[in-house]
């Protein structure tokens, strides 16, 4: 996760509004590890860090399954 500065990047109105929600439950274990987590690294916004944490993982899962014209085994030869 990179770190950001200072600054504050306001949403112009042409930006998509974030109305969907989802919710997530977890153990009290579970949540003391993320709280943990998000004090030791400094990240003052839990939804926005959820939110790249999800997402960058579904991203890379999804390019490994991008479909290919060959498969692996053809294309290692």
């Amino acid at each position: 996760m990179r770190k950001r500065d200072k600054t504050c990047i306001k949403a112009t109105p042409e930006d998509p509004k974030r109305t969907q929600r989802i919710v997530c439950l977890m153990s009290e274990e579970e949540l003391r590890i993320v709280d943990r987590y998000l004090e030791k690294y400094k990240i003052t916004n839990k939804s926005r860090w959820f939110r790249e944490i999800v997402l960058a993982f579904v991203h890379k899962n999804m390019e490994e399954d991008y479909p290919t014209l060959f498969g692996e085994h053809d294309m290692r030869r």
